[in-house]
């Protein structure tokens, strides 16, 4: 029997309503993982819609993503059960959603598992009306025979029945709830709306918002296990490390408002936490790149995931913190994230950055169930075995493998994890060097080769995690951007690195443009698979890749990115800015499969849109000259002041902006060539991350840039100069630009020096 029979012998007796599974017609690697589950699953979309108002029936809405551990988990308890599948077919439309295609539906049914039960996740597990208003909701549920299904935990057959049952006798009661509950989720999802209600002007942000949020970052901080917050789950969250980082590299105007020793302070922490993952189980140590977050408060057990856009954003902040202290360490876990998102499995063959890697895999290729990071995990036995007892020894101490595992049980729910190792970098080779009686270059030579030989036999003996190769648009974006960034700051150090960071953001940016870009009416497509998909893209695909591109033009000085990165930024206007009170929805207006339209201002796992939004406008207000963006940069942080000022550690992504509201924002033209102009450049590109925006005029470059932009029309492309434009005025700037980028390089590398 398939599974289409499978699903419609499920249907209750004396029912004609008879349910297929439709996940077959999905492109996404989530989705259609469940298309053999004899759960009648159906698509997100009007004819389930329709569907479940005609049967007046509740939609089950189960969304998640394909590299989700809990996710796996409940499908195979629940989703592949039979009893599950035939209380979920008989009673209710059931729908399987990928969150990272249709975000704006998990963010709204988010916000109501959040508002009601304090906490969310993914699965994310919503019933809903059919009207969309949600009545009842929560995360993982435990399926039939689970192990979890004991204490406090509730099963998820008896909410199924529950919920049917509440349906059945008390209907009017569970529609006129709904109601109730939507209306004030509409009041919950307020944020970039009341700030700007009614006809008062807003008050203005100050650059005390700043120290505000230092503040609170230094109550947070865990001393003792560098990071945020001071215990368990760790988070990455690098919109915050990317903050901390750069308050000692804004205009000193702000280190006189919050003060030169807290601004170290805040370098400081960003540094400790940024080491200690480095250092930590949350880093893949023999491959590449991190994991999404770490159980543990010492960064020790990683929830396996690989996720793209965690990758695109540790990048640059790994590159700061390279620049602001010359650390060599910090430069190696730069590059290990760059190799990953440039090479095989995440790197494209045609182009683009696929989407996550699991966290889940076979540990043998002949074995029947897939456990939580087995890919990565190692016991002291195979250590023996790959290197040779002597090199085991040595290595196992340096990664802190033992004989009994080193992961607690407490954090091993299903037991996956007994005996086996994270690996974790515990000592150095100068210490190793005392304790086994070898030169420190031994030593190197034996943690090199032996990193070397484990990754082989992994890469060789081991199932790597299933990998989500769709491509996101906005993730793709934040990858450009720090690729660009990093092969602009390596340009002069490590030309070969350099160019192949710049060649991928670049064949990433060109495969957007063709595949998923509309040149006609500037819109794109959010996601590709196999083809472009059917979603529009929402406000954050445009804020993110109008961001990357402007890091692209600033590597290549290519005119064409600048244009693109103005097209676009034209359209999300269009489409998504609330001409009643600034800011940007997240989603287009008049969109019937929602019932609302939320605006993305507060950092997550994501930047959040709305502050990339007003950055992106500053940048290009400043580039092309464009007052109305600069007023539309005000506009939005504006729309979200009452927000910023009760919680501005919310909106650590909108305090570059805040910053240039008070203090403004310089654009450097750099015109023709010559010694000179290449040793400014190689200066500026020198500095982390900061303020400031930089273009070139000269012969063969510029020529869209002079249009655009009527002071830059007016200098000479052949003269060789800096001309530093700011407040519709320019003044050149060689001499004086030379001579305060050395000194702050020179600062850099005191305090680099002082680590």
């Amino acid at each position: 029997m398939d599974v289409r029979d499978m699903s419609e012998a499920s249907a209750a007796p004396g029912d004609d309503l008879k349910l297929v599974n439709r996940l077959n017609e999905s492109r996404s690697p989530y989705v259609r993982g469940h298309m053999n589950n004899p759960v009648a699953w159906q698509m997100w979309g009007p004819e389930a819609i329709t569907l479940a108002k005609k049967s007046n029936r509740l939609m089950f809405v189960s969304i998640g993503y394909a590299a989700c551990h809990w996710c796996h988990v409940m499908e195979r308890e629940s989703f592949e059960n039979a009893e599950v599948a035939s209380l979920l077919n008989a009673s209710f439309i059931p729908i399987k959603i990928d969150r990272e295609e249709r975000p704006d539906i998990d963010r709204i049914y988010m916000n109501y598992v959040q508002a009601t039960t304090g906490s969310g996740g993914w699965p994310l597990s919503v019933f809903i009306t059919p009207n969309l208003e949600p009545i009842f909701g929560g995360t993982y549920w435990p399926g039939p025979g689970s192990t979890m299904a004991m204490g406090d935990h509730i099963g998820f057959v008896g909410i199924l029945q529950k919920i049917r049952d509440v349906w059945k006798t008390q209907q009017q009661r569970c529609l006129d709830s709904a109601k109730e509950i939507t209306a004030q989720l509409r009041e919950f999802a307020q944020d970039g709306t009341v700030s700007r209600a009614g006809s008062t002007e807003p008050e203005g942000l100050d650059l005390e918002l700043l120290d505000e949020a230092y503040e609170h970052f230094a109550a947070k901080f865990d001393q003792v296990y560098p990071g945020f917050p001071q215990g368990a789950p760790k988070f990455p969250t690098p919109v915050n490390l990317a903050f901390l980082l750069k308050l000692g590299q804004y205009p000193s105007a702000v280190s006189d408002v919050i003060g030169t020793k807290e601004c170290e302070n805040a370098r400081d922490m960003a540094l400790w936490t940024l080491r200690s993952m480095n250092n930590g189980g949350i880093h893949d140590q023999i491959g590449n790149g991190f994991a999404r977050y770490s159980v543990t408060r010492d960064w020790s057990l990683p929830h396996f995931e690989k996720m793209l856009y965690d990758q695109a954003q540790l990048l640059p902040v790994y590159l700061d913190a390279y620049l602001l202290t010359k650390d060599a360490n910090f430069l190696s876990a730069m590059h290990d994230i760059a190799t990953y998102l440039t090479t095989p499995p995440i790197h494209a063959s045609t182009g683009g950055f696929f989407s996550a890697e699991d966290a889940d895999s076979l540990y043998r290729p002949h074995d029947k169930e897939k456990r939580e990071g087995a890919f990565y995990v190692w016991t002291l036995k195979e250590f023996q075995t790959v290197l040779g007892d002597r090199d085991a020894d040595i290595l196992a101490r340096y990664y802190n493998v033992k004989d009994e595992g080193n992961v607690s049980p407490e954090h091993d729910a299903h037991d996956e994890l007994i005996n086996q190792n994270v690996l974790v970098i515990k000592s150095d080779p100068m210490n190793l060097a005392r304790e086994f009686a070898l030169s420190v270059e031994e030593v190197s030579k034996i943690l090199v080769e032996g990193r070397a030989k484990l990754l082989e036999h992994r890469n060789k003996e081991r199932p790597r995690p299933a990998l989500d190769d769709k491509i996101v648009v906005s993730w793709n974006g934040l990858a450009i951007g720090a690729l660009a960034r990093a092969a602009s700051a390596l340009y002069y150090s490590e030309p070969d690195k350099s160019k192949v960071y710049l060649n991928a953001a670049e064949k990433a940016a060109a495969f957007i443009k063709k595949e998923l870009f509309d040149s006609s009416s500037h819109t794109m497509k959010r996601i590709y698979r196999e083809g472009p998909g059917d979603v529009p893209g929402f406000a954050d695909d445009y804020a993110y890749l109008i961001a990357g591109l402007i890091n692209l033009y600033e590597a290549t000085f290519n005119d064409s990115y600048l244009h693109w990165a103005d097209d676009l930024q034209k359209t999300q206007i269009k489409l998504f800015w609330d001409q009643d009170h600034g800011g940007f929805f997240s989603t287009p207006e008049n969109q019937e499969d929602l019932i609302m339209r939320l605006k993305d201002g507060m950092d997550n796992a994501e930047p959040g849109t709305n502050g990339v939004s007003a950055r992106n406008l500053d940048r290009l207000g400043a580039l092309v000259e464009d007052e109305e963006y600069s007023k539309k940069a005000r506009d939005t942080a504006s729309a979200f002041e009452a927000e910023i000022m009760q919680h501005p550690f919310l909106f650590a992504g909108m305090m570059d902006t805040v910053v240039v509201g008070k203090l403004g924002l310089k654009h450097s033209v750099i015109t023709g060539e010559g010694e000179r102009v290449e040793e400014w450049l190689k200066r500026y590109r020198a500095k982390p991350s900061s303020l400031g925006a930089v273009s070139r005029i000269c012969a063969g470059m510029g020529e869209w840039l002079k249009e655009r932009n009527q002071l830059v029309k007016s200098m000479d492309a052949n003269k060789e100069g800096v001309m530093i434009c700011e407040q519709g005025a320019c003044r050149d700037d060689l001499e004086m630009g030379m001579a305060s980028l050395g000194e702050a390089i020179e600062e850099v590398k005191w305090k680099g020096n002082k680590e």
